[in-house]
């Protein structure tokens, strides 16, 4: 995630991707939004608390800090 983007939770989340339109603005969207309904496609940033956060793994497979 860009470092000027508050995201909360989604910072950090492997299900997270930023979405930059064509004119610039930059939204963060929820992949767990296709599969599964509940969860929403641009969630209202910053996210505070997130039933399907999963931290980002390092090369190692151990979860970022």
């Amino acid at each position: 995630m860009r470092s000027h983007i508050n995201a909360g939770l989604c910072c950090d989340c492997r299900h997270a991707r930023e979405i930059e339109s064509d004119r610039g603005a930059v939204f963060v969207m929820c992949q767990l939004s296709v599969t599964d309904p509940t969860f929403p496609k641009y969630p209202r940033l910053p996210v505070l608390s997130c039933t399907g956060h999963s931290p980002k793994l390092n090369p190692r497979g151990e979860a970022k800090s």
